[in-house]
């Protein structure tokens, strides 16, 4: 760790958990973490206006943590960085509002970043610079894309995405199917590991139409149905087979357009970043055609794929070690910010 290097505070709050980080340079310091999903649980999904007041409360608190757990005091700190979007609005302007307010308060800059850079970003913490050009899969309950990504802090370029269901969302979704609770992500990949993902033929959306897009609404779909007709016929459903089948679906595809992207432009580094990124069965089978490829891959622990404020420092530290110029405190928050848009 280099000493003159910028002491970064980064805030995330662009759904349901309040994470505050603080980097230096390429090394992490702190990664606090205050989550509402306990709160959401019997709603069975993410509900705006509960994850705003949980910020509310958690924000105070989880910054305090996080400069004890960094051994630094705000007088430490050369400059914030701030999810300004894409995500929920109102969890947005919380983060956003706190941000600003330390940052003026303080006489410190501030950056206001794109939550997708962050997540590609946030690699660097473990692995080092990012190869450039690489290839980015981002998958979470809120986005499935795939990013050629020159440069993290000044270009990006989306080649695919969604085009109904997010792939985290997906795994919500069949979780309530099968009354699994939610989130869905982590006890479907427990559950499935009990099971064959070969047990049930389900549908690859989009699988080789000769897009670089996703779609699993009719996943989702399908596994309702299948579920549906065995409840009809009395018969039992073999859950963890349902959950291996699904599961396996779902990463087939992810892996066979990301490595589609890499074959098609000549990019020998693959690396995949949010919450679905934490998958067993998705890592694993990223590793096995990886290395069939002759494509590195890079994917962050576990705890660093979910949302946290270490992957929106890490992208506030590189482009604050760079000289780019701050953010304007009247920066907004945009729940739809493109991802071309690294820095507000």
């Amino acid at each position: 760790m280099i000493r003159d290097e910028p002491l970064v505070l980064g805030i995330e709050t662009s759904c349901d958990e309040t994470g505050i980080g603080i980097v230096r340079g390429h090394t992490l310091l702190a990664d606090a973490i205050a989550s509402s999903v306990d709160q959401h649980a019997r709603f069975g999904g993410v509900v705006p206006e509960v994850a705003s007041r949980a910020h509310l409360e958690a924000m105070g608190p989880t910054v305090e943590r996080a400069l004890a757990e960094a051994g630094v005091t705000f007088a430490d700190v050369d400059a914030f960085a701030v999810t300004a979007g894409p995500g929920l609005p109102g969890a947005l302007m919380v983060g956003v509002a706190a941000a600003k307010a330390y940052a003026l308060s303080l006489g410190k800059p501030l950056y206001g970043v794109n939550h997708l850079a962050a997540h590609v970003c946030v690699d660097q913490l473990e692995h080092g610079p990012l190869p450039k050009p690489c290839v980015a899969l981002l998958v979470s309950g809120g986005h499935s894309s795939i990013l050629l990504v020159p440069d993290v802090t000044n270009e990006v370029h989306s080649l695919g995405s969604t085009v109904d269901d997010a792939a985290g969302e997906a795994f919500d979704k069949v979780a309530r199917v099968l009354d699994l609770g939610f989130p869905g992500g982590p006890v479907i990949d427990r559950m499935a590991r009990e099971g064959d993902p070969a047990a049930i033929a389900f549908p690859r959306g989009k699988y080789k139409d000769g897009t670089y897009d996703f779609s699993f609404s009719g996943l989702k779909t399908a596994v309702a149905r299948w579920v549906e007709a065995k409840e009809r016929a009395g018969e039992p459903v073999p859950v963890a087979d349902v959950a291996a089948s699904f599961q396996e679906a779902v990463v087939d595809v992810l892996t066979q357009k990301a490595l589609k992207v890499c074959k098609d432009n000549g990019v020998g580094d693959l690396l995949i970043g949010g919450g679905v990124a934490a998958n067993s069965r998705l890592r694993a089978l990223a590793a096995e055609r990886c290395e069939a490829a002759g494509v590195r891959l890079r994917v962050p622990r576990p705890k660093l794929c979910t949302d946290n404020g270490a992957m929106v420092a890490a992208l506030g530290s590189e482009l604050a070690s760079l000289g780019r110029p701050a953010s304007d405190l009247e920066l907004p928050a945009d729940s739809s910010l493109p991802i071309e848009t690294i820095k507000l």
